[in-house]
């Protein structure tokens, strides 16, 4: 009996050792707009407004199916835009890296982002825009 209770514990660290560490929390995030993607090579922008408030960080999420980035700019209230070195697929159910943003004044007018996916004859890929404070 004392060997199959240090089996079971042994085997209970494992998995514990082995699981993936826990992805963070989008309680802190939030969400400033969406949205659902065509099947081509495209740009798309999601508005969000300077009532919003003002943010640190952002980040893209992508559901149901792959994106790939070709370009994102984040457009400023004071006329500014950032460049955001992203060019890479994003798998659904995946996300961006945190985004941090430049300068003070970083109300988000609008972020723009050019993108293509794959055609499928499925549902179409969404990217959901997160901010953080």
């Amino acid at each position: 009996m004392r060997f199959l209770s240090l089996l079971l514990a042994v085997f209970v660290l494992a998995g514990m050792a082995a699981a993936p560490p826990a992805a963070p929390a989008l309680a802190t995030w939030k969400k400033l707009g969406e949205r659902t993607v065509d099947h081509a090579l495209d740009r798309d922008e999601i508005k969000v407004g300077v009532r919003e408030g003002d943010f640190r960080s952002i980040k893209l999420v992508v559901k149901r199916r792959a994106v790939t980035f070709r370009d994102v700019k984040v457009h400023y209230r004071n006329g500014g835009v950032q460049d955001v070195a992203l060019r890479r697929e994003i798998g659904g159910g995946g996300e961006t890296r945190v985004i941090d943003l430049k300068g003070d004044d970083r109300f988000i007018q609008k972020v723009v982002f050019w993108y293509n996916t794959a055609p499928h004859r499925g549902r179409r890929a969404k990217v959901v825009l997160y901010g953080q404070r």
